[in-house]
């Protein structure tokens, strides 16, 4: 479906980005943005190009790739070369007051190229640390400075640089993009979708059907499955965790969502663990999941703001989370769950195992965490969005 053109001034912002119909936090959060333009009548068009799917609406187009791979070590995702033409033309016929590029990907280059050509301000989205995924994976210093090299001539012509919290603001200007034009995104979740109302324990039955009681206490780790998530960490802690909860006669599993090039290695490094691998959730499943575990894990220490992290607290769980990266930002740290030292083994296995004994005080903090996420609510993260947008776009 083709978008209708207007020619009045009012602010319309047409966003590109590589990636929507994958499993990831920044498809989700582009999902969810388009969802709260569409209640509050704004004009936002998300352009992406795709063999996968994504949701037929109007806020939405996704131009047909000219050539789509699968890429090499993580076959659920793709590189493509997209039709730069077709979004040219798209863009022309729209005639939007900004470009925003979500991703530093070939859709965000067409993006930025259709900025410079209309003459309209260019805004985007530090989402993901490129260079410390680099690091983390090939520890090759070499390739992690190319990578900053990379980054940094893609961001330094944006008139404004979004950061997805507040930690990644100097990471950002460390590009060279100068302070002023660095403003950290108000984060945002859909909160009833990620609610304790999504609490439903008969969900377990579905996935282990022979280790299924409400009484188990359950640690969630949701997200790609990959070595730059830190995974590795929590291989052995949960293995350190499950041998002390087994001797203290504590039911607990450590509850793995996702997919990724670490799966194989992880299933074969926990065998003998009561783990249990779910692969890909979504929608109103995945909002159980969440709900009706008992605690989050996520150690990961590239992540700019780790959504999984705001999804899980609003859904009713204590978090433990890495002091390296974003997601310490949205957590009160012994409120609603730990910032852990993100290289201490020791540390994280005490810290599930002190949550998994002490019920009264893992509830306690799930409730906390439940209220403090609904200030991250998606209205008004993209309140904040926009206004900025509109800002840019008048001066």
């Amino acid at each position: 479906m083709r978008p209708t053109a207007h020619t009045n001034r009012r602010t319309r912002v047409m966003l590109f980005t590589d990636t929507l119909g994958d499993v990831n936090g920044v498809s989700r959060f582009l999902n969810d943005a388009a969802s709260e333009a569409a209640r509050t009548s704004r004009d936002l068009l998300i352009v992406t190009s795709t063999r996968f799917k994504v949701d037929d609406r109007p806020q939405i187009v996704n131009v047909r790739p000219r050539v789509a791979i699968a890429m090499p070590r993580y076959e659920h995702l793709e590189i493509v070369l997209p039709r730069a033409s077709e979004m040219r033309a798209l863009a022309e016929s729209w005639k939007p007051t900004a470009i925003h590029v979500s991703t530093p990907g070939p859709v965000g280059l067409v993006g930025r190229s259709i900025a410079k050509r209309l003459r309209v301000p260019l805004l985007g989205t530090y989402h993901t640390d490129f260079p410390a995924y680099i690091e983390r994976l090939f520890e090759v210093e070499g390739l992690t400075l190319a990578c900053r090299e990379v980054m940094a001539r893609f961001y330094r012509p944006f008139d404004v640089v979004f950061t997805r919290s507040k930690e990644y603001r100097e990471a950002v200007v460390a590009l060279g993009v100068d302070a002023s034009r660095v403003e950290a995104l108000r984060p945002g979740i859909r909160t009833d979708r990620f609610a304790t109302s999504w609490r439903d324990t008969s969900v377990w039955r579905r996935f282990t059907p022979s280790d299924a009681q409400d009484s188990t206490v359950r640690f969630l780790s949701i997200g790609r499955v990959s070595v730059e998530k830190n995974l590795p960490l929590l291989t052995k802690v949960w293995r350190r965790a499950d041998m002390a909860l087994r001797e203290r006669n504590i039911d607990a599993a450590l509850i793995v969502v996702g997919d990724g090039p670490y799966l194989d290695t992880m299933k074969s490094e926990l065998e003998g663990t009561r783990t249990h691998f779910l692969g890909f959730r979504h929608g109103e499943e995945l909002s159980s999941i969440y709900a009706s575990a008992s605690a989050f894990v996520f150690p990961s220490t590239t992540d700019t703001l780790g959504q999984v992290v705001l999804e899980a607290q609003s859904s009713g769980l204590p978090v433990l989370v890495s002091d390296m990266g974003g997601p310490k930002a949205v957590v009160k740290d012994g409120v609603t769950g730990h910032v852990l030292r993100a290289d201490d083994e020791a540390r994280w296995s005490q810290a599930m195992t002190d949550l998994a004994v002490d019920t009264e005080r893992r509830t306690k903090m799930g409730v906390e965490a439940s209220v403090f996420a609904q200030e991250f609510s998606i209205a008004r993260s993209i309140d904040h969005f926009w206004e900025v947008h509109e800002r840019v776009g008048k001066a």
